[in-house]
């Protein structure tokens, strides 16, 4: 199942259910009122920063947004489970899609990091635009080779690299010169 679809139903589920507008979680979480629009309706797939500023300003974690179950005790991930996907765009205005994560702890409800694998799609747009939000990243390329763009700093790390970041500092993960890659990343964001 593509999950694309669920994470804008939660969004606005989540607000209405604690009585929040559309105008105050734009104004909070300091998004345009039409980016949010876009986002709750499933126009737009979302980049992980603004999500990460909705999910603070409704007081859940991000992988809320992407949660089948609420299992507290340890939770199994199995190879066909994987499959299931949700996409992110590397820019919301635009809608392009370039990478599709696989969440491997979505039916864990009290988790404080989500493990994703990540497959990105080779590319000819190098216009990427740098994001930050709070929190921590490990990326560990399994196939290809990453381009991570750090602050005034690129990095380039291959197949079996490996790199761990706090996100707050701008930053964007594509594969090297617009290539597909296969990478597993885990994101901490604080409650």
């Amino acid at each position: 199942m593509d999950t694309s679809k669920i994470v804008g139903e939660k969004i606005k589920s989540l607000r209405e259910s604690r009585n929040i507008t559309m105008e105050e979680l734009a104004q909070r979480s300091g998004l345009a009122i039409e980016q949010v629009e876009r986002i709750e309706n499933n126009i737009d797939l979302p980049s992980l920063a603004p999500l990460i500023k909705i999910a603070r300003v409704l007081g859940v974690r991000l992988g809320t947004f992407l949660d089948d179950q609420d299992e507290t005790g340890p939770t199994v991930c199995r190879r066909a489970e994987a499959g299931d996907t949700i996409s992110f765009s590397n820019n919301a205005i635009q809608s392009r899609k370039h990478m599709e994560y696989h969440s491997l702890a979505r039916s864990k409800a009290d988790r404080h990091m989500d493990p994703f694998i990540i497959d990105v799609s080779a590319t000819d747009d190098m216009d990427f635009v740098l994001s930050s939000h709070e929190g921590e990243e490990f990326i560990y390329v399994l196939q290809g080779c990453m381009e991570i763009s750090y602050g005034k700093n690129t990095y380039l790390l291959n197949e079996g690299d490996s790199i761990y970041y706090d996100s707050i500092v701008p930053h964007h993960v594509h594969g090297y010169q617009g290539q597909a890659a296969r990478i597993l990343a885990v994101v901490y964001t604080p409650a």
